[in-house]
């Protein structure tokens, strides 16, 4: 008895077929009941960094990649300065600071992926 795994529509199904010396064998075959693919494990996504007291989060307003971080920690930003970029449905979107304060933390990297709400940067 050898045993396969056939993916069929995205479906994956573990068959068993008996080998037969040389002879032919006629009968239906039947395809054992579909069999879950294991899930991918997922990926650690870091914790958002608590704002320090009088500062405000700046936050990915949708799930992407971050593509760049264009300030570091200590930089004089006002509320129109973009202080990342987050691709998202393959389009780049500018976030900006959105106050006026001085960058406390940087939370987010280049190339890291962002849910709706993950932290990017911390104002203060």
């Amino acid at each position: 008895m050898r045993k396969f795994n056939i993916k069929v529509n995205g479906s994956v199904y573990e068959v068993e077929v008996e080998e037969v010396g040389g002879a032919t064998y006629s009968a239906p075959v039947q395809a054992a009941a579909p069999v879950a693919a294991p899930a991918p494990a997922p990926t650690p996504t870091p914790a958002p960094a608590a704002a320090p007291a009088g500062s405000a989060n700046v936050v990915a307003p949708m799930p992407g990649t971050v593509v760049s971080i264009k300030v570091k920690a200590g930089d004089k930003v006002s509320k129109d300065t973009v202080v990342a970029v987050l691709e998202a449905m393959k389009m780049e979107n500018e976030i900006f600071a959105g106050i006026d304060g001085t960058v406390a933390n940087v939370v987010a990297a280049a190339g890291q992926s962002v849910n709706t709400g993950d932290v990017l940067v911390s104002i203060n």
